[in-house]
């Protein structure tokens, strides 16, 4: 979405105002026929609840302009992004192309923090993916690509760059977890990836034989059986001006389609797997935001991409592997693929880089959807200083998590008769054992936490700030968190 500053009110044909809640009474449009606006908008009960919309069609200096009454309830930053995005999704296949948003007057426009969180939820919800529906009709054709701003608070057009950049990275992760697996794997993730460097990441890949000498048995165990190669991406963004400064890690899972391998899943509805990548998705998205608002914080984001398929070659149940740490593991579930994959990059960059903070994103289990639905993603961690920080940021930033135990009476139910650990445990808390598994890979003094998103990267209805599809869970919560402990 194209967001212009500074637009003249009077040449638009679609002009918006933010309400706040029960603030109908008193708004004063700059409109000749107002009266007939607030008239109409009180007839149809708008009330300036958050997403509220009322719109109707004036004459105004010569010309019928539309007026759009958007409700901000009451002007918290939820309140504002619905309202934002319930703008953009009201025109976005309208046939209105642009459309004026108007703060004079409006508590929205109180603040560039008001008025950009405004913007932010116009921008998120109005990102679209239509690339291979080649026989849409011309009605349902995406239309609105513009949003002009008029009465903004002084600053918010300095401002705004730096909120659009966080957008941008969101856009990165809907676009990477929404294409198909066809189109995206490994390989072509991590293509996907390479125009970061432009914004001053610097990227590295390791391959099949890279993991190999490494001895990434875990991960590559998983990726056997698939004709697709895997890759480990690694992005680097240092904007301390200290190549000393320790680094903070975020880790991703990107299986970036899974069958289960030969512990296969049903077929309806695997056609899902292909965001089982959301997590590699979120760090990418997330080395994009920070570049891209030039955050003063030393960050490595590290994506571990295999694809799980069942070939003659396949990983099998009852398979021993050694990781990277030298543990080795039982495979009782060749579905219980993603932790195989994290255990080996969580030690890896714990070697590299000597981190004090790691954070893990993993599309990991379905039992954290049962636990939690489409409401919050899981929060496992070692620190309760780590858990509290993610947990505030996800409530600032509305990615919100709720935290999960971690403890040995857990701990316990993922020994192995043969190895040093098997993948699965019981069927009862199959999210804390995942988050037990991986923990055995986390060095003493290491701030580890572990992100379960499996219930938060897909939609399927619309929502505040995303259509139904893919949301880009993660990427608002961990710029939020950087921004708020590591950016002084």
């Amino acid at each position: 979405m194209n967001i212009v500053f500074d637009t003249d009110p009077t040449a638009s044909a679609v002009l918006a105002y933010p309400v706040a809640k029960d603030a109908l009474a008193t708004l004063a449009l700059p409109l000749d026929a107002a009266a007939i606006v607030l008239e109409g908008a009180k007839a149809a009960r708008f009330e300036g609840g958050a997403g509220e919309v009322f719109d109707t069609f004036v004459a105004q200096g010569g010309k019928t302009v539309r007026i759009v009454l958007v409700g901000t309830d009451g002007g918290t930053r939820a309140d504002l992004e619905r309202a934002g995005g319930q703008l953009a999704a009201r025109f976005q296949r309208s046939g209105v192309d642009s459309l004026t948003v108007d703060f004079t007057g409006s508590a929205a426009g109180e603040s560039v923090e008001t008025a950009g969180q405004f913007l932010f939820g116009a921008a998120l919800r109005g990102w679209h993916h239509d690339q291979y529906r080649t026989r849409l009709p011309a009605k349902s054709k995406a239309t609105l690509n513009q949003i002009g701003v008029a009465g903004a608070p002084k600053g918010l057009a300095s401002a705004w760059p730096d909120i659009a950049a966080v957008a941008d990275g969101v856009t990165l992760t809907r676009e990477l977890v929404t294409e198909p697996a066809n189109i995206i794997y490994p390989e072509s993730f991590v293509e996907r990836c390479q125009p970061l460097a432009k914004l001053g990441v610097e990227i590295s890949i390791m391959g099949h034989e890279e993991l190999e000498k490494l001895g990434m048995g875990a991960l590559l165990g998983v990726s056997q059986g698939s004709a697709r190669p895997p890759r480990v991406l690694v992005m680097r963004w240092n904007g301390t001006g200290s190549a000393d400064a320790k680094p903070v890690v975020l880790v991703g899972k990107g299986v970036t389609f899974d069958t289960g391998g030969i512990s296969i899943k049903p077929a309806a509805g695997m056609e899902d797997m292909k965001w089982d990548m959301g997590g590699a998705g979120a760090v990418a998205g997330t080395m994009k935001a920070l570049a891209g608002r030039k955050a003063k914080a030393h960050i490595i984001g590290v994506c571990g991409l295999v694809e799980n398929m069942p070939d003659g070659n396949a990983q099998r149940p009852g398979d021993v592997v050694t990781s990277m740490s030298g543990q080795t593991i039982e495979v009782i579930n060749t579905d219980a693929e993603g932790r195989l994959v994290l255990c080996d990059v969580l030690h890896w960059v714990q070697e590299e880089y000597s981190p004090e903070y790691i954070v893990d994103l993993a599309t990991l289990t379905g039992a954290i959807i049962i636990s939690l639905g489409d409401q919050h993603a899981g929060l496992f961690s070692n620190d309760d200083g780590l858990a509290n920080q993610l947990t505030a940021a996800g409530e600032a930033a509305g990615d919100p998590l709720w935290r999960f135990p971690l403890t040995k009476a857990y701990d316990k139910l993922i020994d192995s008769p043969i190895a040093d650990i098997k993948n699965v445990g019981p069927r009862g808390g199959g999210s804390i054992t995942a988050a037990q598994f991986l923990q055995r890979f986390i060095k003493p003094g290491v701030k580890w936490a572990h992100l379960d998103i499996a219930g938060m990267v897909w939609a399927d209805k619309p929502g505040p700030v995303w259509d139904k599809g893919a949301t880009g869970y993660g990427v608002r919560l961990l710029n939020q968190w950087i921004a708020d402990n590591f950016e002084g």
